[in-house]
């Protein structure tokens, strides 16, 4: 009886593993995501805090340059920063350390926090200096020279910002992602599920560890907090086949007439989600990566739409994944290239195993250029 009974629960566990499966492949599968528009063009967020942080994030000389401003977001174990002096003759710096100590006495290249990875620097940048960005534009990136996610050959920032065209990035929609190719983004239906599907709910749950999946997770009600005010309509919350696609990494270009769609109160008030983070309902999350990846969806949605119209998902998603040939030209100039797909160009750019450059890469490198 015993070898009966077991032999009987093994295949009633298995009919109902396979029955939950199916279930979960014909809720995500039996539907399809039509076209829809959304309310995401003003940040609507209210903030609990008695008080806003002051200014200090100028950067010093910015209303004076015509050429673009390169805000860049570093820590001090990012190394020298010395990689950005050539840099100089084509952009106007902005340099912003944010485990630095906090100097009481100056207005300049501060935040408030260290918070949400290179979104503080970013939205103290855009809040702190609004009224002189730069006509030429600006670039935004990471403060160390080699990363993993750099899209060139040798993962180095030096050699693509270079060779950016800053105004040939922002002739399509006055934005940009400096990412070609489509490795590590969610550009690919193919290789990702929509940010509210059961799969990435249930991969959330079982795997905590998984800040993608966690962020996606949270991505839905973020956006009804930032763009909602915390009330949960269908114009602004994503339906459970709606998926948000976007290149990775945040590091990007944008013209000043995009930043002037949002108001200054409109980033005070993003930046202001991040220090929040924890501190109540609709809050950031507290985990620096979660928070800090949520912003990333939304950098894209902030400026590559016209503000003053309804965003059409479908338009948007378009356009934040480009094919990678028109965009490796565009950029920087590499065309023609061979062996194109629509997501990558053969040679151009491979991740590296783990998302991590292996040790040394940086000091050896170095030393070659």
């Amino acid at each position: 009886m015993r070898r009966v009974t077991r032999k009987y629960l093994g295949l009633a566990n298995i009919a109902f593993f396979a029955g939950a499966l199916c279930l979960v492949l014909f809720i995500n599968l039996g539907s399809s995501s039509q076209d829809r528009v959304f309310d995401w063009n003003t940040v609507r967020y209210k903030s609990a805090a008695r008080s806003l942080p002051e200014a200090r994030g100028a950067c010093p000389g910015l209303s004076q340059t015509r050429k673009p401003a390169l805000v860049i977001s570093r820590v001090a174990a990012d190394g020298d920063s010395a990689w950005l002096k050539p840099l100089e003759k084509k952009y106007h710096l902005c340099v912003y350390t944010v485990d630095d100590a906090k100097d009481r006495a100056s207005y300049h290249l501060q935040v408030p926090a260290n918070r949400g990875h290179e979104a503080m620097v970013f939205l103290t940048f855009l809040a702190d200096n609004y009224e002189n960005i730069p006509a030429a534009g600006a670039v935004f990136i990471h403060g160390a020279r080699y990363q993993w996610h750099n899209d060139q050959p040798e993962y180095d920032n030096l050699d693509l910002l270079s060779s950016l065209n800053v105004s040939n990035a922002l002739k399509p929609y006055g934005y940009h992602n400096l990412r070609c190719d489509w490795s590590a983004s969610t550009c690919s239906a193919k290789e990702s599920v929509p940010q509210r599907s059961l799969e990435t709910v249930f991969k959330a749950r079982l795997q905590p560890w998984d800040a993608r999946a966690v962020s996606d997770v949270a991505l839905s009600d973020a956006l009804v907090t930032l763009f909602g005010g915390g009330k949960p309509n269908e114009q602004v919350l994503l339906g459970r086949f709606d998926a948000v696609r976007s290149q990775c990494c945040a590091q990007f270009v944008v013209s000043p007439q995009h930043i002037w769609q949002h108001s200054r109160a409109e980033y005070v008030a993003l930046r202001q989600w991040l220090l929040d983070g924890g501190h109540g309902q609709g809050t950031a999350p507290l985990d620096d990566r979660v928070a800090g990846r949520i912003i990333s969806y939304v950098w894209h949605i902030l400026f590559m739409q016209d503000a003053r119209s309804p965003i059409s998902l479908d338009q948007l998603n378009a356009q934040a994944c480009p094919s990678a040939p028109d965009c490796y030209c565009r950029l920087y100039g590499r065309c023609n290239l061979q062996g194109c797909t629509s997501g990558g160009c053969r040679g151009q750019y491979n991740l590296p195993p783990g998302f991590r450059l292996p040790a040394g890469f940086e000091k050896a490198h170095v030393g070659l250029t």
